[in-house]
């Protein structure tokens, strides 16, 4: 049975910052791959400056082929609108019945999860791999000592996409924080210039 650890995100766009914490807790944790599962727009909100689904999905390919442990995903995109973690967990789940599914996510996300639809559920039922990040305010303490919580000790990353969008905006060189194949790809499309 492989263990497989499910990142998600916009990727909006992938960067170094992802690819990190990906291969971090591919190689220092438990668990066999990493799927770079990449969250659909959601077509109730407003688009901003979220690229349509297939060009995130693209950069997240062009940034994982090095890493043959770091897959990326589309699972989401056929799934019905809006959709919840506990949805994807359980479609996986099923389709793949050989595998374990894990949630990968930043200590800013663990925060929030008992705001999660069905957190109790994945909580039962999946591991939840926490990597650390910088940000306010306090994990419920039933949280960060339940037993299906995982901590890991991944670098702490300052890296955002937001970041990356507006120095492409301002003609700033985000090359050292994008792998070179997603770099030239959106200086190809000409994304986030505008």
């Amino acid at each position: 049975m492989k263990n497989i650890g499910l990142y998600f995100g916009t990727f909006n766009p992938i960067h170094v910052g992802h690819l990190i914490i990906a291969n971090h807790m591919v190689e220092y944790s438990d668990l066999d791959e990493i799927w770079m599962v990449v969250t659909p727009h959601n077509p109730f909100k407003k688009k901003s400056s979220l690229l349509d689904n297939h060009h995130r999905l693209e950069m997240v390919y062009k940034a994982t082929q090095a890493y043959e442990k770091i897959i990326p995903s589309d699972i989401e995109f056929n799934l019905p609108q809006p959709n919840y973690t506990i949805n994807t967990l359980v479609h996986l789940s099923e389709k793949f019945p050989k595998h374990q599914f894990n949630l990968i996510m930043g200590e800013d996300n663990l925060k929030s999860l008992h705001k999660w639809k069905n957190y109790e559920a994945i909580l039962e039922d999946y591991q939840v791999y926490v990597y650390p990040r910088i940000s306010e305010g306090n994990t419920i303490t039933a949280l960060i000592n339940h037993p299906k919580i995982q901590k890991v000790d991944a670098p702490i990353i300052q890296v955002s996409s937001t970041m990356i969008r507006n120095a492409v905006k301002e003609g700033k060189n985000v090359g050292p924080l994008l792998a070179n194949e997603v770099w030239q790809y959106i200086d190809e499309m000409n994304f986030y210039k505008k």
